[in-house]
């Protein structure tokens, strides 16, 4: 997320029983704090696969379903159940691409433009990765009910090898979010349920690439920036109940993230010499909000159709501020976006459902602001899932998500040393080529 090697480039314009159910999410809690959540597939650097089955209908019912399940995505979702439910799911996304260099080239002090070199293709620089999640509910009395969810909304990994086209514009990217939000879920009558809850999330990052120095004879230097810290947002939602209709709706506010960390720099020689130094800083940049509107509706005994619409606010990702000594606000220009999906479930006996569903997912990354950080194009998302009881209490979920993005334009001009005698304009151009991704989730749902 944050283009350590640009702090200067944009100056000018140029980022199973109750013991069971606290096992589960115990789990989940030191699986996500140890890093393994590590790729994105959802837009930019948004991961969405915090439930199996949702991943099984492309994500197109959870505002509207009940259960721990659809805590992520409504608070109220929880509200007028009975007794206990606890989820737990594990996803491992295989991303594939190809980021393609077209020409990009860079303008050392007094020396006419030549070609940026390197490895011309980075063959699949987001990492596969395995990303867990889980949640947990109990009604305290029949209206009153309290659910804590355990998740990785923001979290992502790219790799470029040291003599990729794209190193100056980045190297190695980890970015680890986990989300922890509690909630409270009130049914103020059969039909209307209400639920609310902070958003707790820590976040660790760390994102480098290499620098030029002024002779081309001499190797690259090297910027890393590591940080981590602690913020908080909040959730809330509404759910209505009447005959074959369920509608859901939520709002997921902005996060502000303060991260305290260190930027590194190596490996300058001559005149830039004085830049090899390690500065403590801090760094800040906000999440989008959400805003969710769903419905599902029981079109026969065993059908029910389920439809989704998200408004994300990745404008709130426009820059990302450095404080002292840096003072610096890096432009990222991101846009708002929608996601649309429809799905549907089958009860096929009343202990086996099947269930699928397509969505379409916009990018917030711009043409012209693009880079290859966060390689990202819109993308359609088909998906096929299915939900087995084993026993009374206990049942298995999994699903499949293919997912094909658009090719898109690399193409984000930037400068090192920007505002100084040496600044070295780098004019990127390059492209994301047949970039589609594979998910495979397995999960479990029990109740107490």
């Amino acid at each position: 997320m944050i283009r350590v090697a640009m702090i200067n480039e944009h100056i000018r314009e140029y980022r199973m029983s109750k013991v069971t159910a606290r096992a589960l999410l115990a789990a989940t809690a030191s699986m996500l704090m140890g890093g393994i959540a590590t790729s994105a597939d959802a837009a930019a650097y948004y991961l969405q696969e915090q439930s199996v089955r949702g991943a099984g209908r492309a994500f197109s019912g959870e505002v509207a379903d009940q259960g721990a399940a659809s805590l992520w995505w409504n608070p109220a979702a929880i509200g007028g159940m009975t007794g206990g439910e606890a989820v737990f799911g594990v996803s491992h996304i295989m991303p594939r691409g190809d980021v393609h260099n077209n020409g990009t080239l860079i303008v050392r002090p007094g020396q006419a433009p030549a070609p940026v070199g390197g490895n011309a293709d980075a063959h699949n620089p987001i990492n596969t990765g395995t990303l867990p999640s889980g949640a947990i509910a109990y009604a305290l009395t029949p209206r009153l009910s309290l659910g804590l969810a355990v998740t990785s909304p923001f979290s992502f990994t790219t790799n470029y090898k040291a003599d990729s086209w794209a190193r100056y514009t980045a190297d190695k990217t980890s970015l680890r979010m986990v989300d922890l939000q509690p909630t409270i879920a009130f049914a103020i009558t059969p039909e209307i349920s209400v639920g609310a809850g902070p958003n707790i999330e820590y976040v660790k990052a760390s994102l480098s690439n290499f620098l030029p120095n002024l002779s081309p004879l001499l190797p690259d230097g090297h910027q890393t920036l590591k940080g981590n810290g602690w913020d908080w947002g909040w959730s809330a939602g509404a759910q209505f109940h009447g005959g074959p209709f369920t509608i859901g709706l939520s709002y997921k506010s902005s996060i502000k993230h303060t991260l305290d960390g260190q930027v590194i720099t190596a490996g300058l020689f001559g005149p830039l010499a004085g830049q090899n130094r390690t500065i403590d800083t801090k760094a800040n940049f906000r999440t989008p909000w959400q805003a969710i509107l769903g419905a599902r509706v029981k079109a026969a005994p065993k059908l029910t159709i389920d439809g989704q619409v998200v408004r994300f606010g990745w404008k709130k990702f426009d820059t990302i501020n450095l404080g002292a000594p840096l003072n610096v606000a890096i432009p990222e220009n991101y846009g708002n976006t929608w996601s649309y999906a429809l799905g549907a479930d089958y009860a096929v006996t009343p202990s086996w459902t099947v269930r699928a569903g397509i969505q379409r997912d916009e990018t917030p990354t711009r043409d012209k602001h693009r880079d290859a950080r966060v390689p990202d194009g819109d993308r359609w998302n088909f998906a096929a899932g299915t939900s087995v009881a084993v026993t009374t209490n206990i049942g298995l979920d999994a699903a499949v998500n293919y997912i094909d993005f658009k090719d898109a334009s690399i193409d984000r001009t930037t400068a090192a040393y920007a505002g100084t005698p040496v600044q070295t304009p780098i004019l990127v151009n390059g492209s994301l080529r047949n970039a589609h991704a594979l998910v495979l989730s397995l999960g479990a749902h029990l109740s107490f």
